[in-house]
């Protein structure tokens, strides 16, 4: 029985922050943004560095289904990685 109907914003908000806390900590000059069209389409995570940009995906379900926004791809040259629960300890270090 799922108690939580917020567990998966609560898993992006967290691995975010971690993710946030690892750059500072490491002298990474990476600069984070969120990233979302008037068509409500978005990345959870954004980062730019050195002209750079890469996109993170975050899903608690390792089976959710994730449409990348072709917009955010094609405009801005960028690649998108989903972190879910499989492959999020790659996401921190």
């Amino acid at each position: 029985m799922n108690i939580r109907q917020d567990k998966g914003n609560l898993w992006e908000n967290f691995l975010i922050a971690e993710r946030l806390k690892y750059n500072a900590y490491n002298g990474s000059l990476a600069k984070g943004y969120f990233w979302r069209t008037v068509q409500q389409q978005e990345i959870d995570d954004v980062e730019e560095e050195a002209g750079a940009l890469k996109g993170f995906e975050v899903k608690s379900n390792s089976k959710s289904k994730v449409k990348v926004p072709k917009t955010f791809t094609k405009a801005d040259n960028a690649e998108v990685k989903v972190i879910n629960r499989e492959n999020f300890r790659d996401f921190l270090k």
